[in-house]
């Protein structure tokens, strides 16, 4: 706990349910630590007092079964919600939970039900990377940080999108065949 006291690390708060996020907040003020919400399941119930707290959010597993009563409000819509309310929003599967290949599936349903493409997009790259403290090194294209860049044919949150060529660290590591 010394590093989250220390403002180290952010003390990262497992919580599906309304109520829990705003036990865990209170928390964080009375012991003046940063906090990040971790599952956010409910969000979109509270997507208004959870903008007024400026803490990111990472919401997900939202791929499977409601599997315990903490989820029984889990939809995809929940992303899409708090960042149109201007919450700093990750999509995450909670790997190995749900594996994590089906993150940018994750990300494509949550577009499916009303989150806007960008936001999606953001939420798997640069907001996932700031949500865990790396977002000075990677998750967005620009100079000086670590790039790897997948080139696809279409939407890369459709099924039908082909990966055309990735590049890890400015080498070419895969080419699709012509």
């Amino acid at each position: 706990m010394l590093p989250v006291v220390r403002k180290e690390i952010p003390l990262k708060a497992h919580a599906h349910q309304a109520n829990d996020f705003f036990t865990a907040l209170r928390i964080a003020r009375e012991f003046d630590v940063n906090i990040t919400l971790e599952h956010v399941t409910e969000g979109h119930l509270v997507a208004e007092e959870l903008a007024k707290e400026h803490v990111m959010l990472a919401v997900g597993p939202s791929l499977g079964h409601a599997t315990k009563f903490a989820l029984r409000n889990k939809t995809w819509t929940t992303p899409g919600i708090l960042a149109a309310h201007g919450c700093h929003v990750s999509i995450i599967t909670d790997s190995p939970v749900i594996p994590q290949k089906y993150l940018p599936i994750c990300a494509g349903l949550a577009v499916k039900a009303g989150m806007d493409p960008f936001e999606a997009l953001k939420a798997i790259t640069i907001n996932a990377a700031e949500h865990i403290g790396v977002g000075d090194r990677v998750g967005s294209l620009e100079a000086g940080k670590d790039a790897d860049i997948v080139i696809t044919d279409g939407n890369p949150f459709e099924i039908e999108t082909t990966v055309l060529a990735v590049f890890i660290d400015g080498r070419q590591v895969f080419c699709q065949e012509a």
